[in-house]
């Protein structure tokens, strides 16, 4: 039986999984790295740890699963995205550490962006709003503060890339310089409708196209790992960002079916077709993937801080000792208590954009507890969401049959009923919630004849649990109405 590797390269893990033709998780190894915050809000990894954590699970994946490199059909890549790397070209160092896509550096540069009257002009062509979350004024800032680094650009001795771009470097030796559509189009530097480099953008945001990579379909074998590497000979042949992979692994085929991942951030994506939607209600349009020369998209809404909440009630509060206990200390109490938790820990994305917002709870009492800020925490999550799939809901005009659900907090049962409540419709977590791993796997095995269409990815898909609402429809908005006061709260705290 065939088997893909897929790296799942996330902003806290390295993750390697191997899957069989059946899509079954064969074997599984992750490795956390370290994080940086050199400045209020600021957030930076080191692109040589990540390399170097990615390649050891993926060697640790393959013995773990009782295979040899040989037995590899392929590798797929998914990956955190808009995270910034530039480095050396000849020797692979970089300039400076990564800039990770939570980081909010940059906020002044898109203000003036926003003050210049460039947004309409930068939402038709890149389906974004102008935010510090894209990689393209990463880029900017990267080749600004480190010195020397614009004349050297210049000279073409540097390169650029989002994560997928660094590993394919690293994986070839330095032979490869590319990128997929799907993390290309985070940049704020790539036309979606073109799917090319834009001159202008790259004008505006002041990003030479010598630094950037080549563009690629998301399944297709772009080359083999290296000689000398430990995965030596393995055709590469699937990429896309973690969120695209994910609506793929779900089997998300079809106009208006949704999925929403909930790892650090929470991402829901929902399939549109094969024409770019403009969003009234501050999505993001963007790629799904492109196959075959056919390009699909999606709309998008981003959540900053979701399972990093859970992780900061562990590491920062002490409250619980590992993110797992948080259901059991959240399900102690009933309800919140009145209490209501932004956790706008990295300001808040969609649909409000506000970089200045700041995590904030409301509705404290002497009888407040630690389970009554937990419970909380959980549901400022799905509140978020909520808001995100109503947004999408208006933009598409397309109702929603059921939420598709996976990451590592989707096998918090408490969270994902308060999701079916607050969204009042059917929430549905799928049998295997590696679904961002398996959608990088049926990229890959698509482009190498592991599977033969979407078909036989549809009829892989099954049901672990489904969640349906169990509070009435008045009492999950009278709730969302009492967090919209409470989001206001939050709203520009850091403007000055």
């Amino acid at each position: 039986m065939p088997h893909i590797l897929a790296l799942d390269q996330g902003t806290t893990s390295s993750r390697a999984i191997v899957f069989d033709q059946a899509g079954n998780i064969v074997s599984i190894a992750q490795r956390e790295f370290q994080q940086f915050y050199p400045k209020p809000g600021w957030v930076e990894h080191d692109p040589l740890e990540i390399w170097q954590s990615q390649l050891e699970v993926a060697v640790e994946a393959v013995a773990k699963a009782g295979l040899e490199v040989a037995d590899l059909a392929a590798l797929g890549i998914t990956n955190q995205r808009e995270t910034a790397i530039i480095w050396d070209r000849a020797t692979g160092e970089p300039i400076h550490p990564a800039i990770v896509w939570q980081d909010r550096r940059t906020a002044d540069t898109c203000d003036q962006l926003r003050l210049g009257g460039h947004e309409a002009r930068i939402a038709e062509r890149t389906g974004l709003v102008i935010d510090p979350y894209f990689a393209g004024t990463k880029f900017a800032w990267l080749l600004d503060h480190v010195p020397d680094a614009r004349e050297r650009a210049a000279r073409g001795e540097l390169a650029a890339g989002t994560v997928d771009t660094w590993l394919v470097y690293q994986l070839t030796g330095g032979a490869l310089h590319i990128t997929d559509v799907t993390n290309a189009g985070r940049t704020q530097l790539m036309d979606i409708h073109r799917c090319q480099w834009d001159d202008q953008l790259l004008a505006l945001l002041g990003v030479p196209r010598e630094v950037l990579p080549e563009i690629h379909s998301s399944s297709e074998v772009y080359a083999t790992v290296a000689k000398g590497q430990p995965l030596a000979g393995v055709p590469i042949a699937g990429m896309a960002g973690d969120q695209h992979a994910a609506l793929f692994g779900q089997a998300c085929f079809k106009p208006g079916m949704v999925k929403n991942t909930y790892g650090t951030g929470c991402f829901a994506l929902m399939h549109t077709g094969t024409e770019a939607k403009p969003s009234e209600h501050k999505l993001l349009s963007t790629l799904a993937w492109q196959i075959g020369g056919i390009t699909e998209y999606a709309l998008e809404g981003s959540i900053f801080v979701a399972g990093a909440v859970v992780q900061w009630l562990r590491d920062q509060l002490g409250i619980i000792k590992s993110a797992a206990d948080i259901e059991k200390l959240a399900t102690s109490v009933d309800d919140t208590g009145g209490v209501y938790f932004v956790p706008a820990l990295a300001g808040l994305g969609a649909p409000h954009w506000d970089p200045y917002a700041r995590g904030t709870i409301v509705g404290l009492t002497r009888g407040t507890s630690a389970a009554h800020i937990a419970r909380a925490a959980l549901e400022g999550i799905g509140y978020e969401v909520a808001d995100i799939v109503s947004a999408m809901q208006s933009d598409s005009g397309l109702s929603l049959s059921e939420l598709r659900v996976d990451g590592g907090a989707s096998n918090n049962d408490l969270l994902m009923q308060m999701q079916a409540d607050l969204l009042q419709a059917e929430v549905v977590r799928p049998a295997v919630t590696e679904t961002t791993a398996l959608g990088a796997a049926y990229l890959a095995g698509l482009a190498t004849g592991v599977w033969s269409d979407r078909g036989e990815l549809q009829a892989q898909w099954q049901v672990d649990k489904r969640f349906g609402p169990k509070i009435p429809a008045d009492l999950a908005a009278e709730r969302r109405a009492t967090w919209n006061r409470a989001v206001e709260r939050a709203r520009e705290w850091a403007l000055d």
